[in-house]
């Protein structure tokens, strides 16, 4: 059996999400959850989670967040007014190269990673096993280069998520899958010149908007997955707050659904890995 990461992104985004992800990791169907620094309910969940026994290790990441248009907690990356993060920044015309290089200040990435970093720190008590990004943004040109850079000074033992999908696999020739491995290269070059280790593999990406049969998308994100590949996901309860901060909502509690289900350990026992 090869041993996977199955990550929950977006821990601490609003109560639903966080409360589904700690019933999942209690059941032993996540062995890793993506912590968000930036709201107020922060200390609470943090509390919540370390006090989690699952009948399996899980790691505990940042999940930096940059995007969402969220308040940051020291500043935007984005030169612009406001002072709220952007909501999105993949594939826009004023962030890609080469304007993007102009438009987004590396050293407010760099300071508001570190500061998240810091945060995450404080909370837990200690530095946080990896390190993602909120939207895949630690991939993108202008931002990649701070985010190693904060990741190597405040959390060199961290590894670090890149997105590259298995050679080959139905996942490789899917082209939102195809466009974050061809991000991931430089990526994977410049994290092993800070000597910071990444995953060998990632996989979960999909169209919300076109969400499909949940189950049959998590036989193809982990089919041939290699050990010590990731598979992202987003589970969670929607709730008010989570409806107020962010567009994924009933999806979260598809995603739940089947991870909770006997369908779950019946795929992974098919594709012959496990957590």
């Amino acid at each position: 059996m090869r041993r996977i990461v199955l990550c929950a992104d977006d821990y601490a985004l609003a109560p639903g999400v966080s409360a589904g992800i700690r019933e999942l990791l209690a059941a032993g169907r996540l062995n890793a959850t993506s912590v968000m620094t930036i709201f107020p309910e922060l200390e609470d969940e943090a509390r919540a989670l370390q006090a989690v026994k699952s009948p399996i290790p899980f790691q505990i990441g940042l999940h930096a967040t940059l995007t969402g248009g969220f308040a940051p907690l020291t500043a935007s990356p984005m030169r612009r007014d406001g002072g709220k993060l952007p909501e999105k920044l993949p594939m826009s015309r004023e962030t890609w190269p080469p304007l993007g290089y102009r438009r987004i200040d590396a050293a407010k990435v760099k300071a508001e990673v570190k500061a998240q970093l810091e945060k995450f720190i404080s909370v837990f008590g200690r530095a946080p096993d990896y390190v993602d990004g909120h939207q895949h943004t630690q991939l993108m040109p202008g931002i990649r280069k701070p985010f190693l850079d904060a990741v190597a000074e405040l959390a060199p033992r961290a590894w670090v998520r890149q997105c590259a999908p298995v050679h080959f696999t139905d996942e490789f020739f899917n082209a939102k899958s195809r466009f974050l491995g061809a991000l991931s290269l430089p990526f994977k070059r410049m994290a092993k010149r800070r000597k910071l280790a990444c995953n060998p593999a990632f996989s979960g990406a999909y169209d919300y908007d076109k969400p499909g049969d949940f189950g049959a998308s998590f036989a193809r994100f982990i089919k041939g997955m290699p050990g010590g590949g990731v598979v992202m996901c987003h589970p969670g309860h929607a709730d008010d707050v989570l409806r107020a901060r962010d567009t994924l909502t009933d999806q979260r509690e598809r995603e739940f659904a089947f991870l909770m289900s006997e369908a779950m350990p019946r795929a992974l026992q098919e594709a012959r890995v496990t957590l």
